[in-house]
């Protein structure tokens, strides 16, 4: 059984995986939505449907599946196991995302970048470059939840189960600033490695 758009929105609601306050993503935005998706894919029958349907939207094979980070570990797991390929993922090491871990692409693979939260797409595009630089074909980008509010510049196709188009500004813009709202405690584990 593959999810639907109403199918994915209606799991993060009911595992509390939308929070409500002033959060300052790892891009350095200010929101007043978050999705913490860890909440949906700890469960593993959860996870192993929503990837699934996330594999299905890349109809090619795959010989690697690259998770962009740790927020992302799980939902690559699931989706390389449906695609049967390996999966490796990415770190943030010196200011850029790496392979550490004795991880590597050969020339000429076929990878498929994962992420649980699409926003930016800074962080999928030098995963991109990365996988690029080692001779992979990279097939795309593929994401539980597109937030991004501005067309992405990938240069591979872009495909998720569900838009939440984010709410975002810069701080000196955030209209909640300008109120005087705290950021929410949450926002360390954000800064961490969420969205």
């Amino acid at each position: 059984m593959r999810l639907n758009k109403m199918d994915v929105l209606g799991l993060l609601q009911e595992h509390g995986a939308v929070a409500s306050g002033h959060f300052r993503l790892a891009s350095g935005l200010h929101t007043p939505v978050y999705l913490q998706t860890a909440l949906v894919l700890q469960y593993p029958h959860v996870a192993q449907k929503i990837a699934k349907t996330l594999a299905a939207k890349f109809s090619g094979p795959a010989d690697v599946v690259i998770s962009t980070g740790m927020s992302s570990v799980v939902l690559g797991q699931e989706v390389a196991r449906a695609k049967k390929c390996r999966a490796i993922f990415t770190e943030r090491a010196s200011g850029s995302m790496a392979f550490r871990r004795d991880f590597k692409l050969e020339r000429g693979e076929r990878a498929l970048v994962v992420v649980d939260v699409l926003t930016t797409g800074r962080s999928n595009g030098e995963v991109v470059a990365l996988a690029q630089a080692y001779g992979a074909r990279v097939i795309g980008v593929g994401a539980m939840v597109d937030r991004s509010s501005n067309p992405l510049c990938l240069g591979v196709p872009a495909r998720s189960l569900v838009a939440y188009p984010l709410l975002a500004a810069p701080p000196d813009s955030c209209p909640q600033c300008e109120a005087g709202v705290p950021l929410s405690s949450a926002r360390r584990e954000i800064e961490a490695g969420g969205e």
